[in-house]
This record gives structure tokens, sequence and C-alpha cells, in this order.
């Protein structure tokens, strides 16, 4: 980790992704206003009460920016943990047991990659429903498709190593070896995966929210404002230049701290993020 803060790159990026994470945390405290609360002033310019005006509701710009971080973040986050765990356990126990098993699970990750992420999305939230727990759980699912094949790659170079053929010899069962020997040994591994799926989650999360598929109105949130403020682009251009400047700084900063870990931990490969 200081090998990687000694980028100058990993170091920025690390720092964008620590604002953004600070001012999430603070949003209650310094927000001047509720994210939801109807002003009774539409589409006020932006000024000492208003710092980036207000939208066609009269909610208060900024105290939505504000709050939006902390829902972009819980998803990316969330999304971004759920894709690690999920992806690595799977994967690992691919390569411990191969054959049959390796088989179904490769096939299931073709086939969910076959499927546009837009269909399946859709389909998702017509099953379970519109929200965050559910955005949480599809974009998730939806990241973990790399990190299963990351892993499983992985897991068969691990299989060769004499410890793991030790513990074999020592009668430990499958899920103990793969739990205590196999995912420790690809932590580092899987900390640049985190960033990359967590960075790729937030991406995917506003541009679902753009299109209708993510958080709910009247939900706070970065992909939502970008939406709502595209028909005032011309008169009130904050109303999305705001919250776009905040997901590209947000989705910056991870890649950067992603390819600074990845530099400094020589795992040159895990840098694509593929899919």
């Amino acid at each position: 980790m200081g090998a990687a803060l000694r980028r100058p790159a990993a170091l920025l990026g690390g720092l964008l992704v620590v604002i953004h994470l600070v001012v999430a945390i603070a949003a209650p405290w310094i927000a001047p206003f509720a994210p939801t609360s109807l002003l009774d002033a539409p589409l006020e310019p932006p000024g000492a009460t208003y710092w980036l005006g207000t939208d066609d509701l009269g909610r208060d710009a900024f105290s939505r920016l504000l709050w939006g971080g902390r829902v972009a973040m819980l998803v990316a986050f969330a999304a971004g943990a759920v894709a690690v765990l999920g992806g690595a356990l799977l994967g690992l126990a691919a390569g411990y047991r191969r054959g049959g098993f390796d088989d179904v699970v490769m096939r299931l990750v073709e086939m969910k990659l076959a499927v546009p992420t837009i269909l399946f999305v859709a389909i998702f939230v017509t099953g379970f429903g519109q929200s965050v727990p559910v955005l949480i759980v599809a974009v998730g699912i939806i990241q973990m498709m790399g990190v299963v094949r990351t892993s499983r790659a992985a897991g068969i170079v691990l299989m060769e190593q004499g410890y793991v053929r030790a513990a074999q010899l020592n009668g430990e069962s499958g899920p103990v070896i793969i739990l205590r020997e196999l995912l420790p040994n690809v932590a580092d591994l899987l900390a640049v995966e985190f960033a990359l799926r967590a960075s790729s989650a937030l991406l995917l999360v506003s541009a679902l929210s753009f299109l209708g598929l993510g958080i709910s109105p009247p939900t706070p949130d970065w992909g939502l404002m970008v939406e709502d403020g595209m028909a005032l682009l011309e008169s009130e251009p904050a109303l999305v230049l705001a919250p776009a400047l905040c997901i590209a700084t947000l989705v910056l900063g991870m890649n950067l701290a992603a390819e600074g870990l990845a530099d400094a931990l020589g795992l040159d490969a895990a840098r694509g993020g593929g899919g």
C-alpha cells in the first residue's frame, strides 16, 4: 500500500476517493436543506442561498448533490463487495473442483455475459422491484462475472502449490481449503478487483438511473440529477454539470487508485477490469 501511495497518480486517485467519502459522510451536517424538500423556489439561479440553484421542483441542487454522493458510494461499494466476495468464492471453487462443476460455472458465466446489461437489469427490476437493495444485487451479479474468471485462473495456479497439496493430504475439506488456503492468497488481487468493480458499478448505476432503471425518485442520485437537468441544460447548466463532474471525479479516483495498487502489487494483468 505504501508503494502505491508513492505514485502521484495513485495518490491523486486516493485523495479524490477520500474527499468524496468524507463529503458523503458529512452530508447530513453540511447540506443546507433536506434533499427532497420542496422550497417553493423552482429554477432559482445559483446564489448565496442556493449555491447551485434549484431544480424545476424547487429542490436545492447543492443539497441533493451532497446526499447523492452517499447513495452513489453506498451502491458502488456494496455492489463491488457483492461482486468480489461472490465471484471470488465461486471462481476459487471452480478452480479447486474443476471437472463438471467448473464447466457448469463457466457456462453460466458465459450465458450471463451474452445477455445485454440493460436487459438483465430490466428483467431483475421487474421481478424483484426497483429499490436500492435490488439494484445492489443486480449490479453485483453483473460485476461478478469478471471476478469469477479472474479468481478461477488464480485458483488453478494456487492448486499446484505445496501448501494446498499438504492441506489435501491432511484431510481438510474443500470449503476449508478454499477459505483458509486459497482465499488469503488472492487477497491482493481481490483488493484491486474491488476498486475496479466499484468504479464500474458507479458508472453503471448512474447510467441506469439516467435511463429510469436505477435509483427511484425522489431519492437523490447523481444519475437522476443529470437526467432531470438535461431538459434545462441551456438555461441551468449547473444542474447537469455538477453531478456529472462528481461522477467523473469519483470514477477517475477509483481507477487511479486501483491502477496504483495493481502496479505496487505487481498485478498488471488485473488492471483490465473486463466485465
